[in-house]
């Protein structure tokens, strides 16, 4: 679960570092680059929750908002472009974690503060790092699993597949070592993984619709490293033919995985609120751009870090987490196609 209690006060100690400080954060050029459209989370939940968080800080600060479109070049020029216009730090999930080390290092020679956000930069410090640990959100979705196939019986020895996330994305090899922790010590096999080019679902769907022809009914279970992989796998197994479809994990507690979790097509997603990130990384940015620095919980990759916890949710739990949690409403996920399963959970009369 993310642990509401421990993530305020992690927000509000940062927020306490910024008291008296105001006075020296007018007119300030803040930027906010993420890496890719895959995942809907960026428009959605990042941004938002960023740009609100700011205006509260920095009522005359400007915040620039861009979005790579997985585009490694297009993030550089971006990012280029911030810094022309005077940016003081600028907040970076980047598109590929090995050719962010420059920008960092160019930001270093201009003053510019950079806080890495959800992905991080392993071969050059950045100022500061916000995100969930991503070890754990790994290892929690393929434990799940685990306990999941345990429960129901299924004989070890038996397969499953992993979709791993995008190999330009050190986040991505951080939920990778997680999924290994757990699958490793599990009494299962991995018949086959995959890292998925840029998180695209398509290319999730493509491998796993070619795992299905090598290995049909011996895959008893999918560990899908995020929510988009996930939609991909399900697809492959849906044009397949495959009933029913073998449990498969998700990340982000998007809106069309938690529609699959209640219509039974995904059995669990990570919900890890992006607001929640966001508003510290506006502290962060805040802090830093009135003279100050801000405290770090720990260290990751040399770069001081903030790392928030998440939860597993699955059908048995979705009520409680999304719903009783003010995370999501029944009006937003319960849409006509899913109102039957909706009724069924409780979510809806």
């Amino acid at each position: 679960m993310i642990q509401k209690t421990c993530a305020a006060a992690s927000v509000a100690a940062l927020a306490a570092a910024t008291l008296g400080t105001a006075a020296t954060a007018q007119q300030e050029t803040v930027g906010f680059l993420m890496p890719d459209q895959a995942s809907t989370r960026y428009e959605e939940r990042d941004y938002p929750g960023f740009r609100d968080a700011m205006a509260e800080l920095c009522a005359d600060c400007e915040v620039v908002y861009q979005n790579a479109n997985a585009d490694a070049q297009l993030q550089q020029q971006q990012f280029n472009s911030l810094i022309a216009q005077g940016a003081s730090a600028i907040v970076l999930d980047p598109v590929d974690s090995s050719a962010a080390a420059s920008l960092v290092n160019q930001a270093k020679a201009q003053d510019v503060r950079v806080i890495a956000y959800d992905r991080p930069i392993p071969d050059v410090p950045a100022d500061f790092y916000v995100s969930f640990d991503n070890v754990g959100i790994g290892r929690a979705i393929a434990q799940s699993l685990v306990d999941h196939l345990q429960a129901e019986g299924v004989a070890d020895g038996a397969g499953v597949l992993q979709v791993n996330g995008s190999p330009t994305d050190a986040a991505a090899g951080l939920i990778r070592d997680g999924i290994d922790e757990a699958l490793d010590g599990s009494a299962y096999e991995t018949l086959a993984e995959f890292d998925t080019p840029n998180w695209a679902p398509p290319e999730a769907q493509r491998w796993v619709a070619g795992q299905i022809q090598r290995f049909g009914d011996e895959i008893v279970g999918v560990v899908a490293a995020n929510d988009g992989t996930a939609g991909g796998t399900i697809a492959a197994f849906s044009a397949a033919g495959t009933d029913p479809i073998p449990p498969v994990t998700g990340n982000d507690a998007t809106i069309a995985a938690l529609q699959r979790i209640i219509a039974g097509t995904q059995y669990n997603t990570i919900s890890k609120p992006s607001e929640i990130v966001a508003e510290a990384a506006a502290e962060v940015a805040y802090t830093f751009i009135s003279g100050e620095t801000p405290e770090a919980e720990t260290t990751l990759y040399e770069t001081p870090s903030q790392l928030f916890t998440p939860e597993v949710v699955t059908r048995e739990n979705i009520v409680e987490i999304i719903f009783d949690g003010g995370i999501n409403t029944p009006e937003e996920v319960c849409t006509a196609e899913f109102q039957d399963g909706c009724r069924e959970l409780g979510i809806v009369e």
